[in-house]
């Protein structure tokens, strides 16, 4: 007999400042943490945006979170300043230095410490490792990622194809999981147990050729079954 055990709201925000305090990249005492009904609020601040973006990160690997909303507000020490031209010379720096990233397909724009990236590239992993170049950067307080993905393969079976990855991927239930396609774009649907599988199910789905859009409509509905 299975019965199924659902994490309380104050299990959740427990586990949520612990996975916070082992994030050794994140200072907890400047963080808060609210949950209600799973869904989990961090307010406060940080000392960079490489920082407040790990604390979203801790929180997602966190079972029973349902949703998150980031209030966590960037505030650069003194030390950390940069001005906004400095900021974009290390950005260019960064990016001509990635080996997975055509030179000259992303343009750069800073303003307030806050980095655009714009441009057009072949694959969702290029369009993650320009913003993973970036995001550390001294100085920077946000990002915003604008690159558009364009396929050079034209999209071939793709739903089969997704279909087959999930299946051989340890992390995802693919029974519980719906790829509908129309072209390049691939819509995803249905149930995954923690943020953790609605994003490795997104990374699969980017990662296969001729896919130019990724829709991803799961819905995190995170228990645990206990044998008894």
């Amino acid at each position: 007999m299975k019965t199924t055990m659902e994490k309380s709201d104050t299990e959740i925000k427990s586990d949520v400042l612990s996975e916070l305090v082992f994030e050794p990249s994140v200072n907890v005492t400047d963080i808060g943490v609210l949950v209600k009904d799973g869904a989990v609020t961090l307010n406060g601040y940080a000392r960079s945006y490489g920082e407040k973006w790990n604390a979203v990160r801790a929180a997602k690997r966190v079972g029973g979170v349902t949703a998150i909303a980031d209030d966590i507000e960037v505030k650069l020490p003194e030390s950390l300043r940069r001005t906004d031209g400095d900021i974009a010379a290390a950005a260019v720096n960064q990016i001509n230095c990635s080996t997975s990233i055509p030179k000259g397909t992303v343009g750069i724009t800073v303003r307030d410490g806050w980095i655009t990236l714009e441009g057009q590239l072949e694959w969702w992993y290029q369009k993650n490792d320009a913003q993973y170049a970036i995001q550390h950067l001294w100085g920077v307080t946000g990002v915003s990622n604008l690159i558009t993905i364009k396929p050079k393969l034209k999209p071939s079976a793709v739903d089969s194809a997704i279909e087959r990855a999930f299946d051989r991927n340890a992390f995802l239930d693919a029974e519980r999981i719906e790829v509908k396609t129309s072209g390049g774009k691939v819509t995803l649907s249905g149930k995954v147990r923690n943020y953790a599988e609605r994003e490795e199910a997104e990374r699969v789905a980017w990662a296969v050729p001729g896919v130019s859009t990724v829709d991803n409509q799961l819905n995190v509905e995170w228990s645990c079954s206990l044998a008894g």
